[in-house]
């Protein structure tokens, strides 16, 4: 099958969370023996932070984007020599004209995908705008994909009148992400990676700098950007900015514990976990993450991951949590989750769900 994506960067994962989602499901899909053709627009200062080359699974093309007209161009082209077509959200230039226009130029013959990498702010914004033009579009494509959501998600997708709507749900590539020796300068109690977005910065404040905070004798790690003016007044923070993937494994696999916190959205419908939930459990990380529906479904609490409520349980829980426990924690994490949640098994639940239309 070729398939044609246009997303935000496969080639660059500077803040643009998703390129790690991308680069796992596609090369399982080449593996597979599909044919990918990657667009990504030249946008947000992405491709000079760079942190792959072109990669062996996937034609890149990168587009610019001064004139619309240029784009509407590339995926007329695009369109007429793919077999799935596929638009991804939060491409950050020309969205909406991209929605549009690859079911405009769709060939006879070829399925045309939304693949909702955020579902949970996507519908949260057209619950808001009744006339949101992506409304109309959506019973016009052939599948909805999202990266993750649950029935909850699927249910409202069918409801505004999605013909067909899969999860698929973020995963593990054991090639890029695995265990690795331990690295001075991420050697601490707790460890988390994450840009400050609007949506995920109250719940950091609570679950990484409550307890930081009330634990001063400790060493705590911060990976993102954004983040400078907050960590000023955390002299145990060390902060390290964007921290490129290349340098992910050893940042999961060196600390006492590693900090997932969700989008307040994404926690709030569940069956919604990110990327570093997987990276983190592919290095044999102990995961310590916040609550949300879903969660026994990717990793066991209490064996496999650990649970907190509110930032003073996760400093109970660093306080209380010796080396041993936490190896035997990431141990089984990494287990599960190369049993059943990597990028292979994701990419044949997407070929069985192209199968049922």
């Amino acid at each position: 099958m070729k398939i044609a994506f246009f997303g935000s960067s496969l080639l660059s994962a500077y803040w643009n969370g998703a390129a790690t989602y991308y680069r796992g499901i596609l090369s399982a899909l080449f593996e597979r023996g599909h044919e990918i053709v990657f667009f990504e627009p030249d946008a947000w200062d992405r491709q000079r932070h760079r942190d792959i080359a072109d990669p062996p699974y996937a034609r890149t093309v990168v587009y610019p984007v001064e004139d619309a007209s240029g784009v509407m161009a590339i995926v007329k082209k695009a369109a007429q020599e793919t077999d799935l077509l596929v638009k991804a959200s939060g491409v950050g230039v020309f969205d909406a004209l991209l929605d549009q226009a690859v079911l405009e130029f769709r060939a006879a013959g070829a399925v045309v995908a939304f693949w909702d990498v955020d579902a949970a702010a996507t519908l949260e914004r057209i619950s808001h705008d009744p006339i949101d033009p992506f409304r109309s579009l959506i019973p016009r494509y052939d599948v909805v994909l999202t990266y993750g959501g649950g029935d909850s998600v699927v249910q409202r997708y069918r409801e505004l009148g999605a013909r067909h709507c899969f999860p698929i749900y973020n995963a593990l590539d054991p090639s890029t992400h695995h265990p690795a020796p331990p690295f001075a300068d991420f050697d601490g109690v707790l460890s988390f990676l994450g840009n400050r977005l609007p949506d995920r910065e109250a719940r950091v404040l609570e679950y990484f700098f409550m307890p930081a905070r009330a634990n001063p004798q400790m060493r705590f790690i911060l990976g993102g950007s954004g983040w400078e003016d907050v960590v000023a007044a955390y002299p145990n923070v060390d902060y390290l900015g964007h921290v490129y993937t290349g340098d992910h494994n050893a940042f999961n696999s060196t600390p006492l514990a590693v900090l997932n916190v969700c989008r307040e959205s994404m926690a709030r419908c569940g069956f919604s976990p990110p990327t570093r939930f997987f990276e983190v459990a592919g290095a044999g990380g102990c995961l310590i993450t916040d609550v949300w529906d879903g969660i026994e479904f990717f990793l066991e609490p209490g064996r496999e991951c650990l649970i907190a409520r509110d930032g003073a349980a996760v400093g109970e829980q660093v306080r209380d949590l010796s080396r041993a426990q936490a190896k035997e924690i990431g141990q089984a994490a990494l287990r599960r989750i190369l049993s059943e949640h990597t990028y292979t098994h994701r990419a044949g639940e997407l070929e069985a769900a192209l199968r049922s239309l």
